[in-house]
């Protein structure tokens, strides 16, 4: 495979956080969330450039974050949209690779590993997912139906796509008010193609609430800086 883009969503403005800045700049073991991600991908060579997707109020502060930490791989950091949404299919129109992988600055936890193996996978399209090991229901105020667990995906990022493809499927999907929480559902949604799953881990965390930071900074101490390649290795 040849070179790949990166769409770095890093759009979110932290509402459940209860912060008073987006989530992507809350520092864990000293560093943003999102320059956590940026130093696992500034290592990877089919990675050739990086599209940003920010807040538009927080643009400038997002530059100002990359500047400051010095990134060899070229970023460009352009407006968000109003949804994640959006803010993929703004990023997918400026892209210049055939491929492209799919990440969020909330994870801040993916490993190089992770990355390069959805790069060499030869699926058409790749994510990484896991099981789920819990009971789960279907319905709102009462259960209303039985969920096969077996049969289900907790599904992770990153994920690469055919980047025309995606957009294709993003533009569809505009057109008809269509909303999917993430790429997978949107492109199987549109294509009814095959998206491989390739296994993920427990550490890859989106960090969503506020307990999510108290995991986060356990994650770091113990498994990064305390070098347990055995757990989990960055």
């Amino acid at each position: 495979m040849g070179n790949v883009s990166c769409i770095l969503l890093s759009g979110g403005i932290g509402t459940r956080m209860k912060l008073a800045t987006p989530k992507q700049f809350l520092l864990v073991g000293g560093k943003p969330l999102l320059v956590h991600v940026l130093e696992r991908i500034d290592t990877i060579e089919e990675i050739n450039e990086i599209i940003i997707p920010s807040p538009k109020d927080y643009m400038k502060h997002t530059e100002e974050v990359l500047n400051n930490f010095g990134f060899s791989t070229p970023i460009r950091c352009i407006e968000g949209g109003a949804t994640r949404q959006e803010s993929v299919c703004k990023g997918l129109l400026e892209v210049s690779n055939e491929q492209s992988i799919i990440h969020e600055a909330v994870r801040p936890f993916v490993t190089r590993e992770e990355f390069v193996e959805l790069i060499q996978n030869q699926d058409e399209a790749a994510i990484f997912g896991l099981d789920i090991p819990f009971t789960v229901l279907g319905g709102n105020d009462y259960i209303e139906e039985n969920l096969e667990r077996n049969y289900l995906i907790n599904v992770q990022l990153p994920q690469r796509f055919p980047t025309e493809k995606l957009l294709a499927a993003h533009l569809n999907a505009t057109s008809k008010g269509l909303s999917f929480t993430d790429d997978a559902s949107l492109y199987f949604d549109f294509y009814k193609s095959r998206v491989k799953v390739i296994k993920g881990s427990e550490y890859n965390l989106k960090i969503t609430n506020p307990i999510d930071r108290n995991i986060a900074e356990v994650i770091y101490k113990e498994y990064i800086l305390g070098g347990n390649g055995n757990v989990y290795n960055v």
